[in-house]
């Protein structure tokens, strides 16, 4: 029992400590990413106005953008993508629903093996991004960046599918957390 709470404890100040610094974009450099984001996701960020406040939190493994102060992209090895707290572009993506023996992996993060799919939902190549949802409750526990199309991994009974970017109790999951204590 003690060293659980030693562990708990420890946590906070290690991901408080991961955060290198947080700025806020000029608004050039704002229109900017908006612009990126729509070109990327082929529409505007829901319930965004007119002249958002971003703020970029830089971490160890990337950056977490926030409009509005809520946590809505990451950048991660230079793919942007929706945190996974961010529903409404979540949702937009193609998704990949998971068994739940993938889910403890997954959430360690694992890349997506073929046998681990029970469903996939729309259509994707490769390199797109991709929700990962668990089979049970149908939540978002990952984003991933397909290795290949839809139609592929529907056919295929082995190897890896999916490469993991970002997932449920990870550094940017950790610090987004963080951020919605305040």
């Amino acid at each position: 029992m003690e060293r659980c709470k030693f562990i708990c404890v420890m946590l906070k100040p290690y991901f408080m400590g991961s955060i290198k610094r947080r700025f806020f974009l000029k608004e050039k450099d704002a229109k900017n990413l908006l612009r990126e984001i729509s070109e990327i996701f082929g529409a505007g960020l829901f319930g965004v106005g007119a002249k958002p406040k971003v703020e970029v939190a830089e971490v160890p493994r990337g950056e977490i953008f926030m409009i509005d102060n809520k946590p809505a992209l990451i950048r991660f090895e230079g793919v942007l993508m929706p945190a996974l707290t961010f529903e409404d572009l979540i949702n937009s993506l193609p998704k990949v629903i998971v068994d739940m023996g993938a889910i403890p992996h997954v959430c360690n993060g694992a890349d997506i093996m073929a046998p681990g799919i029970v469903k996939v939902e729309g259509e994707f190549r490769e390199g797109s991004l991709i929700a990962v949802l668990d089979e049970k409750y149908r939540k978002s526990i990952a984003v991933a960046k397909a290795l290949v199309g839809s139609e592929e991994i529907k056919r295929l009974r082995h190897g890896k599918v999916l490469k993991n970017l970002h997932y449920v109790g990870d550094v940017f999951w950790e610090a987004i957390a963080m951020f919605q204590k305040r």
